[in-house]
């Protein structure tokens, strides 16, 4: 609690964004005990205020917290699973056979009804948009400068994206563009955490290779690898690869001298229902900004504001943990990557700045009778609820051998100290499936 306080009282003084270090993050067992490794970057900037951030967990009793201490210690035991091991994402763990869908299968907890609430979802996150005006009314709306035209021509079947291998095509990857206050006003503003960054003052938040006809895209992504030997300890030499990002063909100008180019690739998509439920004082409890244990690893939550109520509150999603839920995380992606509107991010136009007018002025696909945006509300729901509910396969191999001896040195050269091994969700989640 000590800990905590001061760095409330540390934060509270803070007027920049130290770079992103540690958010835990993880996958959950039954009750949803978390034995599956996560990290999401984060970073900690501004004026924290405690309210709101619970440093002790009112959703159990006394047994069921000295429960959740007992299971989320860290296991000493290496000579097998440990309990629940195998269900690593808790009652929801999907047991399905392994195959190219093994990450798109749902929580194995939801109900019938649920299970067609899903499957709704997943056709939608299947879905190409189409650009505006035409002949289907469902499906318009696309861009007008976007990344893809669907969420799973990003997330390969949920899973993890993949740079581009020789082909000139960056499907899953593009580069988030960004820079550093320049004014009194601006430093307010990521003091308040009004904002994280500021973007590009022409191309906006993200570089969008791609555009509805009769628009320029914004350019290409280009990358360059610097081979690199390394030896190993057994005396053997590896080649990695350096990379280095720069923008070919820019279509409305030069990017301004103080924007920063940065990779992003898309991250799975299976468990962030669980991450979602991790209990605040839980994270809270990881942060030592100041290494005080000596581990050297110094952890700080990221704290945003909810563009929706205003309130400040934990980042959890993104290689940032720039997003508080998994619902804003969704409407930026149709915001910033498919260019769909949604109440949360309701700018018709997507991630087009005013320098590029000619964006500004393309039709948009709003269908009044739906509502004033061109994903309304029911989209965003079954979206929402899919991306929830992508449950965690169970684990494999769990008790070979070679894999506890892993596990072992995972745990003796101090990986746990950012990976955090075990959560356990909250008992008071609104969706069951999580609890």
């Amino acid at each position: 609690m000590r800990r905590l306080l001061e760095f409330v009282r540390r934060s509270r003084r803070a007027n920049g964004s130290p770079p992103p270090e540690k958010t835990p993050a993880g996958l959950a067992r039954r009750r949803c005990v978390m034995l599956v490794l996560a990290l999401t970057s984060s970073a900690m900037a501004g004026d924290l205020q405690p309210a709101g951030f619970a440093t002790t967990r009112t959703d159990l009793n006394a047994k069921d917290q000295a429960r959740v201490i007992a299971v989320t210690r860290p296991t000493t035991d290496f000579s097998r699973p440990e309990p629940f091991e195998l269900m690593q994402g808790g009652a929801g763990t999907s047991r399905k056979d392994v195959s190219r869908d093994s990450f798109s299968q749902s929580s194995a907890n939801i109900t019938f009804e649920e299970e067609g609430d899903f499957k709704l979802g997943n056709a939608l996150s299947r879905k190409n948009w189409v650009s505006s005006p035409s002949s289907t009314q469902a499906s318009d709306g696309l861009g007008p400068l976007f990344n893809e035209r669907a969420c799973q021509n990003c997330h390969l079947k949920d899973g993890r994206g993949r740079p581009p291998q020789g082909d000139p095509g960056t499907t899953s990857m593009f580069l988030r563009l960004a820079r550093d206050a320049s004014s009194v006003e601006e430093k307010a503003a990521l003091a308040d955490h009004e904002v994280l960054n500021f973007p590009d003052p022409v191309y906006g938040r993200q570089l969008q290779e791609l555009a509805v006809p009769g628009l320029p895209g914004e350019g290409r992504m280009h990358i360059d690898y610097q081979e690199r030997k390394v030896e190993l300890t057994d005396g053997s030499v590896i080649s990695l690869r350096k990379p280095s990002y720069s923008v070919d063909g820019l279509g409305y100008g030069p990017l301004d001298p103080r924007t920063t180019l940065s990779p992003r690739l898309t991250p799975p998509m299976i468990g962030l229902g669980l991450i979602e439920q991790i209990a605040p004082s839980d994270i809270l409890a990881q942060a030592d900004p100041d290494d005080r244990d000596g581990d050297g690893i110094s952890g700080r939550p990221n704290i945003v504001r909810d563009s929706l109520n205003g309130e400040l509150t934990l980042g959890r999603f993104g290689w940032k943990a720039q997003t508080a839920s998994i619902r804003q995380q969704a409407a930026d992606a149709f915001a910033g990557d498919i260019g769909i509107s949604t109440l949360e991010e309701p700018r018709h136009w997507g991630d087009c700045t005013a320098a590029e007018a000619k964006c500004l002025a393309m039709p948009n696909g709003v269908q009044q009778r739906l509502g004033p945006v061109e994903a309304p509300p029911p989209v965003m729901d079954l979206v929402t609820f899919y991306s929830q509910n992508l449950a965690v396969p169970s684990r494999r191999d769990l008790d070979r051998p070679d894999v506890l001896a892993g596990k072992k040195t995972f745990y003796e050269i101090g990986c746990i100290a950012c990976h955090t091994p075990k959560f356990v969700t909250r008992r008071d989640t609104p969706n069951k499936a999580q609890a």
